[in-house]
């Protein structure tokens, strides 16, 4: 499937905050005489942004024309209207409100389209200042795009959003790409070199949700079928973009130094590459610098290589219709932040290659496993902490509200509970371990929530925020009373006039002698007086027309005003207004107070990584699942694994316990225990469909992924030398938007394994050369299994209906045979889904077709014919009679006698064909019909 791409983005320019000019049009073929002043304003700032919806801000709604208002009408099923003329014709309109606009935004993007949020930069009252047709000034102040998002509403909260960038410097005579990529909503920013051939793996496992990149490098074939592939969505940038000089400057002065060097050794493509991802995020973001973390280095070299098909095949991190349900990841991620389910995707999607700090993971989910209390007090602690990531994303792009200020003030909270529980002195039993090095850094990390400058800051928001502050600045009402001297005053003076009001009611009642008299308030009056049109004369006449000054008339009442009522009316407008802006400035404040602190994000990164550590633990508990161990030896030793997610549906839906299996394809110099002979690193498995083949090949591929993600394992006990790379080839797929047939796609798939695979690698393979000719296939897949063999030496899990294969363990020492169990009884098979050593003498595959229902006769011809071909004997007919034989199938089936070959005398045939039917009577045919049932019991 060809991903999306969006067109190119706009320079810099047009992305200014600075107001657009009233009325006056961009280019002569927007400057009409029907233009209204407004329009042309919109027009302006739409040729600006011609690649985006444009999100037009008219007092409470975004509103859309033309163009725009059409697609967006149609894509998020509202009304579409009209609003004026121009050139003759309707202008098409449709509008959203700004409150809710949120998840308007949501639903556009995840079809495809980028919004342009045009807001209102002037107060209205200031326009009206310049003229009764004066229009407001209006900017562009934010791109919306799939990979800037930032708001909650927007975004997954447990799923990362990224936003990657690629880039090739042809002058230092590399190929090497550079890969940028960062998630906005949280800050993290990192870069790693890629080859072409493996950047394909390498978006796999980012999944980011747009690519930026300059269209030029599209014409290398490797890198555009790489990006077709994935379906990333793409951006096309300007080249300027992307030269390394000018992205090296764009870094330092973004991150305020003269040089990079301290924060890694990059290659000029990796500058391009990230310096082209901070400017496109600068461009979306209408000139705010992005709140990124420095850039660090990644390297493939330290991970689980894994490509994108075998993703795809072992369903990772999504499940068989996209989404998590079904997937490694929804079986493993008990984690109570968002945050931490963030960090655990992160580590199923990318497993490390390094025994040392996979041994460190596992050591901290052992120490949670083990001490059950901890766990416990550590997970309800995380329970109340928000997302501290995202919160101090969006104050640093200055799109945070007051809920942002609470949720720092909560992590900083939740984090000091977290500290308190790891301090050594928490008064533990004697016989408590010591904290693991991951464990005891992230302790370290948090101790500023206790007693340094963070703790100092909790306590400053503590005082400052109301317990449930509201979503929007604009809302007012989330400082504390006592917190601001000056905006209690005005809270007092604005709230205070109820009081005053109440008692000018009454004033008025008793000057009026109208007991029904009310004062009320709109926000076009102000506040006002109103009574029943019976009684208004009385208002009306005397010395009372003096005060009451008449206002409007309705159908049964009338309204007045008083100078006291309207010099109160200013007075509680600008006490209104004053306690909004004055909270406003003081929210600006706490900001501020939140951004000098540099703390907060290894404070978010430290609490992840304990609810992930803790979760694990959880889940191994819960599952019965053991601590692997792990070394870089070629060990691949299974004690009765299970399928993590098979067994899980097992246990959902009440259908009995998983049959564990031990598989062990430990290389040169390991002995299997149970046999005491050596190990054999290359399985052939043979046995029928339904068998539970595939699950076997799946399960101890997740398994090692769970393992090197750092996570314990649905097994008895593991012993795994590091894989490498991982490479599975289970299923049919076909890929028809590049031409590929599903035996095109397979014959790909095994080449990249047969090409990349090491003797560190695991490599699962699934019924290799079924797609062609039985010859065909049989010759790929015997060379195939060869080559692993021989030239790889990879770790192997090979199944295959080729039983001619099961041969070369005579010729292959590290070969052995292994076969899934059936037990027969008649013609009825049960599956034990046990594996054992040996081959299979048949498939079985007749059994499962009835099993899946095909007709009795279909059946029947299928055992014939198969056994005619087994037996290498057609009854003296050539292959081409039997071929030519076929049509029988749709027939019924001929009937077998005991004793009489197929070909033999038939007594009911003859007796039928000696019949005469149209000189029979009626009582005759009934004595033929009992005369051939005596026969046939006869028989």
């Amino acid at each position: 499937m060809t991903p999306p791409v969006i067109k190119e983005t706009a320079p810099a320019a047009p992305l200014k905050s600075e107001p657009v000019k009233q009325g006056v049009p961009a280019s002569k073929s927007q400057a009409t005489p029907q233009a209204t002043p407004m329009m042309a304003q919109y027009m302006e700032i739409k040729q600006a942004h011609e690649d985006c919806v444009l999100f037009y801000r008219m007092g409470d709604f975004y509103e859309l024309f033309f163009d725009d208002a059409v697609k967006a009408s149609a894509a998020l099923d509202i009304a579409l209207t009209k609003r004026g003329k121009h050139l003759g014709a309707d202008i098409p309109m449709c509008g959203v409100p700004v409150h809710a606009a949120d998840a308007y935004l949501s639903r556009l993007i995840r079809k495809g389209f980028r919004v342009a949020v045009c807001e209102q930069t002037e107060d209205p009252a200031e326009a009206k200042k310049r003229g009764s047709k004066s229009v407001v000034a209006r900017a562009v102040v934010r791109i919306v795009t799939p990979g800037t998002l930032t708001e909650d509403a927007l975004l997954d909260a447990r799923d990362t959003n990224l936003l990657a960038a690629l880039a090739r410097v042809r002058a230092d005579g590399s190929q090497t790409l550079g890969l940028a990529y960062a998630d906005v909503s949280t800050g993290s920013f990192h870069v790693e070199a890629v080859e072409a051939n493996a950047l394909a793996a390498a978006l796999a496992r980012l999944s980011p949700s747009e690519l930026v990149m300059h269209d030029g490098l599209l014409a290398d074939e490797l890198i555009a079928d790489a990006i077709q592939g994935v379906g990333t969505p793409l951006t096309p940038l300007r080249a300027s973009a992307f030269d390394s000089d000018n992205a090296r400057r764009r870094l330092e002065t973004l991150f305020g130094v003269k040089a990079l060097d301290g924060f890694g050794d990059f290659s000029r493509a990796e500058i391009a590459a990230a310096g082209a991802l901070v400017d496109y995020v600068t461009l979306t973001q209408a000139g705010a610098a992005p709140a990124l973390s420095p850039p660090k280095t990644t390297s493939e070299q330290g991970l689980m290589a894994i490509d994108a098909a075998t993703r795809q095949s072992l369903e990772l991190t999504r499940g068989p219709e996209g989404g998590r349900d079904g997937s490694l990841l929804a079986i493993m991620d008990a984690t109570v932040t968002a945050a931490g389910a963030r960090a655990l995707k992160q580590r199923v999607a990318a497993p490390l290659a390094d025994p040392a700090p996979i041994n460190k993971r596992l050591a901290a989910v052992t120490l949670f496993a083990e001490q059950t209390r901890l766990r416990g007090d550590m997970r309800d602690c995380l329970r109340g902490v928000p997302d501290l990531e995202r919160a101090l994303s969006r104050l640093a792009l200055g799109r945070g509200g007051p809920r942002d200020l609470g949720a720092v003030a909560a992590a900083i909270k939740g984090g000091a509970d977290v500290a308190a529980l790891l301090d050594p002195q928490a008064g533990r039993a004697p016989d408590f371990p010591p904290l693991p090095e991951d464990v005891s850094a992230a302790a370290t990390r948090l101790e500023t929530t206790r007693t340094g400058s963070a703790s100092a800051l909790g306590v400053l928001l503590g005082r400052a925020l109301v317990e449930e502050p509201p979503l929007l600045v604009r809302d007012g009402g989330f400082i504390a009373p006592g917190y601001d001297a000056d905006l209690d005053e005005l809270i007092s003076l604005r709230d205070g006039s109820r009081k005053v009001i109440a008692g000018l009611e009454a004033q008025y009642r008793d000057q009026t002698g109208i007991k029904t008299l009310k004062v009320r308030h709109n926000n076009v009056l102000g506040y006002f007086i109103e009574v029943s049109a019976t009684q208004a004369d009385r208002m009306m006449d005397g010395e009372l027309q003096e005060t009451f000054r008449h206002r409007q008339t309705l159908a049964n009442a009338m309204r007045f005003s008083t100078v006291e009522l309207a010099e109160l009316d200013a007075k509680v407008s600008r006490a209104g207004d004053g306690a909004i802006g004055r909270e406003k400035e003081l929210f600006d404040q706490l900001a501020a107070e939140i951004k000098a602190i540099p703390d907060l994000p290894d404070i978010a990164s430290a609490l992840a990584e304990l609810d992930v550590a803790a979760a694990l633990a959880d889940a191994a508990q819960g599952n019965n699942w053991a601590r692997p161990k792990i070394d870089n030896s070629l060990a691949f030793h299974i004690d009765a694994g299970r399928h993590p997610v098979v067994e899980a549906a097992l246990k959902r839906q009440g259908n009995g316990a998983f049959i564990p299996n031990d598989c062990n394809l430990s290389g040169e110099g390991a002995i299997d225990e149970k046999t005491g002979e050596p190990a054999r690193p290359v399985w052939l498995l043979t046995g029928p469909n339904m068998a539970g083949k595939s699950t076997f090949l799946r399960q101890n591929a997740l398994i090692a992924v769970m393992a090197q993600a750092g996570s314990f394992v649905p097994a008895a006990a593991a012993h795994i030398g590091v894989v490498d790379r991982l490479f599975s080839r289970v299923g049919a797929s076909d890929d028809l938007a590049r031409g590929r047939s599903t035996f095109m796609v397979e014959m790909v798939e095994t080449a990249a394994i047969l090409n990349r695979a090491t003797d560190k690698s695991l490599v699962i393979l699934d019924e290799i050369g079924r797609g062609t000719a039985t010859y065909d296939g049989l010759s790929i897949a015997w060379a195939t299994l060869e080559h692993l063999h021989e030239v790889n030496r990879a770790r192997t899990l090979f199944a295959t209906h080729y039983h001619e294969l099961t041969a070369l363990t005579s010729t292959l020492d590290r070969l052995a045979n292994a076969t899934m169990r059936v037990a027969e009884h008649g013609q009825d098979i049960v599956f034990l889904h046990e594996v054992a050593p040996g081959a299979a003498d048949r498939s079985y595959g007749i059994h499962v077709a009835r099993l899946a229902g095909l007709p009795d006769a279909a059946l029947s011809r299928a055992e014939e014919v198969l056994k005619a071909l087994e037996e290498g004997d057609t009854g003296g007919a050539s292959k081409g009679d039997l071929a030519a034989d076929l049509p029988l199938f749709a027939a019924a089936p001929r009937p077998k006698s005991a004793g009489h070959a197929p070909s033999g005398p038939d007594p009911i045939r003859d007796a039928l064909s000696e019949a005469a039917p149209d000189e029979m009577t009626p009582r005759d045919a009934l004595d033929l019909i009992y005369a051939l049932r005596r026969k046939l019991s006869d028989d």
